[in-house]
């Protein structure tokens, strides 16, 4: 048996992509949070 076959590629490659989504989907919670975060420092430091 070999082990590229299409069913053992196909297994990997969702779990793959299933990762990468996971990965992207962090970076773009955290760039939010950031962005919520610089915003309310901003509105803090506003002089009155």
């Amino acid at each position: 048996m070999g082990r590229n076959n299409p069913k053992n590629i196909k297994i990997h490659n969702d779990k793959l992509h299933k990762e990468q989504a996971k990965k992207k989907e962090k970076e773009i919670n955290r760039k939010e949070k950031l962005k919520a975060i610089i915003k309310k420092s901003n509105e803090g430091n506003q002089p009155s």
